[in-house]
């Protein structure tokens, strides 16, 4: 039941991101005089609407989106254009212009989106990613100040029993070593107090002193029932796999992990949630926007990585996740039983979740392809370049970009993302991520 309580916390979440996404290019457009029939959440068959002041608001079976539907958002074909195939029936291309200009009534003509100015398309269009990232920023604030980031403390909250022969195995088999930890007398809940003579603050003081230290024996003190003990621990010159900053395993070009060998102690830490000054914010959501911007840069190179590993054997990219993974580890949040990790730390791992959710959806849309927002942008943006060259020219208004015309690139655009979708649905289900491991 716990699991499914989370899984019903993030689709609200995420629902409500998706309408307050759409708010975000509603109410410029209407303040601004667009024509906006439509105001929906989701697809498919609709559940429940209203119209109220020439606009139909209303909830759609599946919660998968949604979308603001403005008037004339393409314009008339220019003079000497062709806009019909040889059997005389319109192109693709006017059909969507057709469409496009359908409902305005006579005398509505200056409703039509195209007649914005430049700026005014700029405000509507990126209304709807501004409002993901406000999201984002707002809950960021609520879960930094208010409950806290996890962060790795100086206490020790696992002991690995042995070093295994195999380094991709985690699991002790007889003839394995004992882990140089465990032989030393380290026990989960000590707390490190001075590593090698070097006073400990964080786990980063002890892994650093780990490396640096070699294979040399370090007396290690620790606080144990409020009491110091001392331990004499010698690392071991171990073949580990090599992780990247996210703590995902580094492939070769083969796709198998990558190994180094360097000293090992076979201990892991705990971690606690320390509450951030507001001050802080901007920091952890300007990390949260570049990490995301470093996966969609890399997303074609990552689907294949998703692809090999959902039908293959190779490992999944713990970056690329999609919305039935999102739900397994919402689900997971809400379930897992664990010593610390309690109301608060299930509430800051599911306010992350939502901030990562509406960051991507903030970059995501700013892709400047059509149909997404950033492809509506860039149309403003070459509108408005050409308009200011045909001024500075002296020459006659080009009038607004006729974004009709990449129809077709639409279409495949869309095709990426539903193949996209289908891909990441598929393995979630086959070789999914958890985050219990």
């Amino acid at each position: 039941m716990d699991f499914v309580i989370g899984v019903l916390i993030l689709a609200v979440g995420l629902i409500l991101s998706i309408a307050l996404h759409e708010i975000g290019h509603l109410v410029p457009a209407k303040k601004f005089g667009v024509k906006v029939p439509q105001y929906m959440v989701g697809f498919g068959k609709t559940l429940w609407s209203r119209t109220v002041r020439g606009t139909e608001y209303g909830i759609k079976a599946l919660p998968l989106g949604g979308y603001v539907r403005l008037v004339g958002m393409y314009p008339p074909a220019r003079t000497g254009r062709a806009s019909l195939r040889r059997d005389g029936r319109p192109t693709m291309v006017q059909e969507a212009r057709d469409v496009a200009l359908a409902e305005l009534g006579p005398g509505e003509e200056h409703r039509a989106f195209y007649h914005l100015t430049v700026p005014r398309k700029l405000v509507v269009m990126l209304g709807g990613p501004a409002m993901n990232l406000l999201i984002a920023t707002v809950l960021m604030g609520v879960m930094a100040v208010g409950l806290g980031i996890a962060q790795y403390t100086a206490t020790v909250g696992n002991v690995q029993q042995c070093v295994p022969a195999d380094p991709a195995r985690a699991e002790c088999a007889p003839g394995d070593p004992a882990a140089p930890g465990a032989a030393a007398g380290l026990r989960q809940g000590d707390e490190v107090v001075s590593w090698a003579g070097t006073p400990v603050h964080d786990w980063a003081d002890i892994t650093a002193a780990i490396s640096s230290g070699g294979t040399v024996p370090a007396a290690v003190v620790v606080e144990r029932d409020g009491h110091p003990r001392t331990l004499q621990v010698t690392p071991r010159l171990t073949e580990r796999p090599v992780v990247d900053a996210s703590g995902a395993p580094v492939t070769d070009h083969s796709g198998r992990p990558r190994t180094e060998m360097r000293p090992y102690v076979g201990i892991g830490p705990t971690f606690e949630l320390v509450r951030q000054s507001p001050a802080a914010v901007p920091g952890l959501v300007w990390t949260t926007f570049t990490g995301t911007v470093d996966v969609v840069l890399h997303l074609p190179q990552r689907l294949v990585g998703v692809a090999q590993a959902a039908f293959g054997t190779a490992e999944r990219d713990p970056g690329v996740v999609g919305l039935v993974g999102v739900g397994r580890f919402a689900g997971e949040i809400a379930s897992v039983d664990g010593a610390g990790y309690g109301l608060a730390e299930r509430s800051a791992d599911m306010l992350s979740l939502l901030v990562s959710l509406n960051m991507a959806l903030f970059v995501f849309n700013l892709i400047p392809l059509l149909p997404l927002d950033g492809g509506h942008v860039a149309g403003a943006l070459w509108e408005g370049a050409r308009r200011q060259v045909a001024r500075v020219r002296a020459r006659p208004d080009p009038g607004p970009a006729d974004t009709a015309r990449l129809l077709p690139l639409t279409y495949v655009v869309v095709a990426f993302m539903l193949g996209m979708s289908l891909l990441l649905a598929y393995a979630d289900i086959v070789n999914p991520l958890t985050l219990t491991g």
